[in-house]
């Protein structure tokens, strides 16, 4: 079954999460502190995590930093962030430090389910229809979900391959927020466009010559994105 990662300090937030994910038949490790989760993930037990829950208020190492050293240390675990306020900056700071998702606490035990298991569905190795791409230097391998730039790997997250795929599928085509929240995060209408954003800001900072002036990933204003390259 799934293995989960639940770095929260909050004790009673701790135990009720670890109990319905249990519950559902997930495996559960828990971590009060970042510093200790990120000692767990050094360990042997922490080859077996499959996904990380982060809370972003943890004493010592806020969440933001335990979320960018996961990222430094895989480019392909699945990282969920709780957040207690829904703030603006917290959401779009986290996102941008790696996050995949993010939930506001409270939340429900349906919710963090869904949550999960559409961040463990976007980790499963899924090609795309499609040919591979070798786009001015950018080189997309459909079928074995990897990625070149001038011949250098290009490791990336599930999420940011995931809309990669999505965006290079049809060169040249619009899509929305929306269109990529249901496709690649499962959200539908429910989703957060910021989700979107941040991720697009992650992957341009990576094929991108000049992120700022992007020739792979256009902005089309008021409706959304467009692969190219120009």
């Amino acid at each position: 079954m799934p293995h989960v990662l639940l770095i929260e300090d909050d004790v009673s937030v701790r135990d009720g999460m670890e109990l319905v994910l249990r519950r559902h038949g997930y495996g559960v490790d828990t971590a009060a502190t970042g510093e200790e989760a990120l000692a767990l993930l050094a360990e042997e037990q922490g080859a077996r995590v499959e996904l990380a829950v982060v809370d972003l208020m943890l004493p010592g190492m806020d969440g933001f930093e335990v979320c960018r050293r996961i990222r430094a240390r895989s480019a392909t675990l699945p990282v969920i962030m709780l957040t207690a306020r829904g703030d603006d900056h917290d959401i779009v700071t986290g996102l941008e430090a790696g996050a995949d998702d993010y939930v506001v606490k409270p939340v429900t035990a349906p919710v963090l389910q869904a949550r999960i298991r559409a961040a463990l569905r976007r980790a499963e190795p899924s090609a795309r229809r499609g040919a591979d791409g070798d786009l001015a230097g950018l080189v997309i391998d459909r079928a074995g979900l990897t990625v070149t730039k001038s011949g250098t790997p290009v490791p990336l997250p599930p999420t940011e391959m995931r809309l990669l795929l999505e965006l290079s599928a049809s060169p040249g085509r619009v899509l929305s927020r929306e269109q990529l929240l249901e496709s690649v995060w499962d959200h539908g209408f429910l989703g957060d466009s910021r989700l979107v954003d941040a991720a697009v800001g992650r992957l341009r900072a990576k094929i991108e010559d000049v992120p700022s002036k992007p020739r792979y990933i256009q902005t089309v204003r008021g409706f959304g994105y467009r692969f190219g390259p120009l």
